[in-house]
């Protein structure tokens, strides 16, 4: 089994355990992809076709603001985490939004008919893909109640915090867009922290 399937194996393990038969059904699902530093995962517009796992990289999932023109950062990925329109895999309609590479990044991939068929022949994966889904909808709620009820300050620390290696990877003023301040306002935040 190639590497990359391995790791996520090990993601999966840590939820629930899958047999030898049912490693081996479970490899015949995905397949694996290459995206180049630039290039769309999804597009506005298209049908999200494939769930994504990253192997290694990073992904933004974005939308153009129509008043501003500018771009809305929805989250980010790297590597072990998912990344997909939900709505758009789950329903078969077209995205609001797209998600661009932000570096060389490797993802298995399980289209939406393989996804069912998976589950029907693995069906103790349901709990799997509800526990990841469960997480999904908690930071969604956590980004939420944060942005009404911090300033910018104590989202940007608490984001370094809980995400170090996305700071590690994204450039600051990809960041700044996700907590909704301007590069310059973000790059004050930082001078001050150095400060302390």
């Amino acid at each position: 089994m190639p590497k990359s399937k391995e790791q996520l194996l090990v993601n999966i393990s840590k939820h629930i355990q899958l047999s030898p038969e049912e490693i081996k059904q479970f490899d015949t699902f995905w397949t694996e992809k290459t995206l180049e530093k630039g290039e769309y995962l999804l597009r506005n517009g298209e049908t999200c076709r494939t769930d994504n796992y990253i192997i290694s990289g990073a992904l933004k999932a974005f939308y153009i603001n129509s008043k501003s023109g500018r771009e809305e950062i929805l989250y980010f990925a790297i590597d072990d985490w998912w990344a997909s329109d939900i709505d758009s895999f789950q329903k078969q309609k077209p995205s609001n939004y797209n998600i661009q590479a932000l570096e060389k990044t490797e993802l298995l991939q399980i289209s939406r008919y393989s996804f069912e068929k998976m589950l029907e022949q693995i069906p103790k994966l349901e709990r799997y893909f509800r526990v990841i889904l469960e997480s999904y909808v908690g930071s969604l709620q956590r980004r939420i109640i944060h942005n009404n009820v911090h300033d910018a300050e104590q989202r940007y620390l608490e984001f370094i915090e809980k995400y170090p290696k996305i700071t590690d990877k994204v450039p600051q003023y990809l960041i700044a867009s996700y907590l909704g301040i301007s590069a310059e306002f973000l790059s004050r935040i930082r001078q001050k922290q150095k400060l302390y």
